[in-house]
């Protein structure tokens, strides 16, 4: 009996640590978004996703060269999530330096809506109620956080690019990562392809390639090795356990950790309106991971 529990335990363990892991995640993000707005001022915000993704895939290229991994494997599944990441992340840097960092979070968190609706267009499955309702409180939850959209502007609409492709992005990582792919080669993959889409943008458009600071640097390097490189590699082996309604429920904490950030490192007075965001996105998460009762047969 004691050897059966500790198998059967294993399962939830697993998706525990998976999910402690895009918690992390989201955390890491959820300080990026001053980061980067401050960067801006410094350096071109293409050329900024072009060094950031550029030096994550060749430290983690280099630790799978050493490993003996097959670097391209699988490589138009790779280009392909490399296409939808780039498409994620260019619009959002652009737009950060028309917008603010409240708009930015806010629009690029609903992807949360995205999910469930690009979930049944491209593979025909329908959310549960549960998880309806939770996407539900979770956007009213980013809505109370962020303050909603306050004055549109360009920036704003470049950044509904993100959360479209934010959910595509998520839908194609479960896909994939469900279907044996390596998940530190799919992700060496895509940041290769960001990287060398941006750096080759910059130089069709002519775009400057300078760092500008010491701390842009070092902000660059920080970008490259924990908001990318760590983060996007614990993604990529979650998703292989996290259904991706879920995912996209723990990622929604991004604006939370933002705001923490922002009271905390950036010295912001916490706002009552947004602590109740914050709580109602912990809401939805809670909600999306209560057990489903099975109804009772009848003999």
């Amino acid at each position: 009996m004691p050897a059966q529990s500790r198998l059967s335990l294993t399962p939830r363990l697993k998706t525990l640590l998976a999910e402690f892991g895009l918690v992390y995640a989201a955390a890491i993000w959820g300080s990026t978004f001053i980061v980067v707005k401050a960067s801006l001022v410094n350096i071109d915000p293409v050329i900024l996703v072009g060094y950031r993704f550029t030096f994550a895939a060749l430290v983690l290229g280099a630790y799978l060269a050493y490993k003996r991994k097959k670097l391209f494997a699988e490589l138009g599944r790779g280009m392909i999530l490399g296409f939808f990441l780039w498409a994620l992340y260019v619009p959002q840097t652009i737009g950060l330096g028309f917008t603010t960092a409240s708009n930015s979070a806010f629009i690029t968190g609903l992807f949360v809506a995205f999910v469930p609706l690009f979930s049944y267009l491209l593979f025909k499955r329908l959310p549960t109620k549960r998880d309806s309702i939770a996407v539900v409180v979770s956007l009213a939850g980013m809505w109370f956080l962020t303050g909603g959209l306050v004055e549109a502007n360009r920036g704003d609409l470049l950044t509904v690019i993100t959360a479209i492709t934010y959910a595509v992005h998520i839908l194609l990582v479960d896909k994939y990562a469900k279907h044996g792919l390596d998940p530190y080669v799919m992700a060496f993959q895509q940041f290769l392809f960001v990287g060398i889409a941006s750096l080759v943008t910059g130089v069709v458009f002519g775009l400057p390639f300078a760092v500008g600071t010491t701390d842009t640097g070092l902000a660059v390097l920080f970008l490259a090795l924990f908001p990318t490189l760590s983060a996007f590699v614990i993604q990529m082996v979650a998703q292989k356990i996290v259904p991706p309604v879920r995912v996209s429920l723990i990622f929604a904490l991004e604006p939370v950790f933002a705001a923490v950030f922002a009271w905390t490192v950036g010295g912001e007075i916490p706002i009552f309106e947004k602590a109740i965001g914050g709580l109602l996105i912990v809401a939805a998460m809670v909600v999306s991971a209560l057990p489903v009762r099975s109804k009772p047969t009848v003999d």
